[in-house]
């Protein structure tokens, strides 16, 4: 109550206080980062795993007019097996190269619809289900490669 009646009482002082309480505050929440910190940087640096790369990422694409461009244009961003496991309609896959160019994907308008005629012929709904290079771990488990 004492408190209450202060602050209406002294609305300078209250300001005045919360002014400076988060600077005491801020270095009472920031030692436990700074320590966690200086304690990172005392363990052993360990490099993360490298993944294996494919040799060729083009013969992963069919060959045609557009393969160039479709791995230069497409796999600039993600891997040929996103490609690979779409089965679209040619009116799907001129939306996706036209949301991929809105992305950041660099597509020539003069390449633009052969691009799309490439990756509907190769990628439509009639074409077999995509099926991932199969691998062996160390234990001789079969598995699908990355």
């Amino acid at each position: 109550m004492f408190r209450s009646m202060f602050r209406k009482a002294s609305p300078s002082f209250e300001r005045a206080r919360f002014q400076a309480a988060p600077r005491s505050s801020c270095i009472k929440r920031a030692l436990p980062a700074v320590a966690l910190l200086a304690s990172a940087a005392a363990l052993p640096f360990v490099a993360p795993a490298q993944q294996p790369t494919p040799a060729n990422v083009t013969a992963d694409l069919p060959a045609g007019a557009m393969q160039a461009k479709a791995t230069a244009t497409c796999l600039e961003c993600h891997e040929a097996r996103i490609i690979l496991q779409q089965r679209l309609s040619k009116a799907a896959w001129a939306k996706e190269v036209d949301k991929m160019t809105k992305w950041g994907a660099v597509v020539d308008p003069a390449d633009r619809d052969a691009l799309i005629d490439y990756l509907s012929t190769n990628f439509n709904p009639d074409k077999p289900a995509y099926e991932p290079q199969r691998t062996t771990d160390k234990n001789g488990a079969g598995r699908a490669s990355k």
